[in-house]
């Protein structure tokens, strides 16, 4: 769960975070359904907690639907994506069934509504599956084809005994039912419909003292002095009296 993304916005209707993530006896505990802000940034935390063995069509039925709809309800004008590869098959700490190819698909989904993103990394503790999946999924961002095959490098041992970008998911058994996954769904689209879109932003209206059509201020201009530079002493200080120049009271200020 990004505990500490959504702690940090928690109050404020100026970010949407969203989490899928595993929930239960499970570090670091926090992001159930109902956690979704708090003051001015209630509804604006979205948490999708799941149990053991996501697996790709699941994964792919419930975070297309979800992020859809936080694209139409909230549209942001950026996206920061944190792609944990924890959730890949075959992680030492992680709980899902999900692979390359599935993990990239919420990637490539995010991509589609072309706006601005930022892609960040983050867990995944199965080392020689990590840059498999950060690689595939830069690909994705890049719109460049790679091979399956990877081509011999330092680390190409590493890689054995496969020596391929993607690798088959386990036998894992999905322990979140359609039913639950439909039910959360229906719970964080009622929490999407009471988001305002585009939160907290000023409305321009074009009347007076509008931001588009602000009330004119008087304020004093300073007129340049005339300019005499042919006549002036090169080496001499010129003072405020000369320029007609004022000193403002916050310029002195400590």
């Amino acid at each position: 769960h990004g505990d500490g993304v959504e702690e940090a916005f928690y109050t404020t209707n100026r970010v949407m975070t969203a989490s899928f993530h595993k929930f239960g006896e499970y570090f670091p505990g926090t992001g159930d359904v109902q956690d979704v802000g708090h003051a001015a940034g209630k509804n604006y935390s979205i948490n999708f907690p799941l149990n053991d063995g996501m697996d790709d069509k699941a994964y792919r039925e419930i975070f297309r639907p979800v992020i859809g709809k936080v694209m139409e309800y909230f549209q942001p004008g950026a996206v920061v994506m944190q792609c944990g590869a924890d959730s890949l098959s075959g992680d030492r700490l992680g709980c899902f069934n999900v692979s390359i190819k599935g993990h990239a698909d919420c990637v490539e989904f995010v991509k589609s509504f072309n706006i601005p993103m930022l892609v960040l990394g983050g867990g995944g503790y199965t080392l020689r599956n990590v840059p498999r999946c950060w690689t595939y999924e830069t690909s994705i961002l890049t719109g460049v084809d790679i091979n399956d095959e990877l081509p011999f490098n330092d680390y190409f041992e590493y890689f054995g005994p496969d020596y391929r970008l993607h690798l088959p998911v386990s036998n894992m058994e999905n322990l979140n039912s359609p039913e639950y996954l439909q039910r959360t769904k229906v719970q964080l689209f009622d929490i999407l419909k009471q988001v305002e879109p585009v939160p907290s932003t000023q409305i321009q209206t074009g009347q007076v003292e509008s931001q588009t059509n602000p009330r004119s201020m008087m304020m004093e201009v300073d007129h340049p002095a005339p300019d005499d530079d042919d006549d002036r002493d090169p080496d001499r200080r010129v003072n405020r009296e000369e320029t007609g120049r004022k000193e403002h009271p916050a310029e002195l200020a400590p």
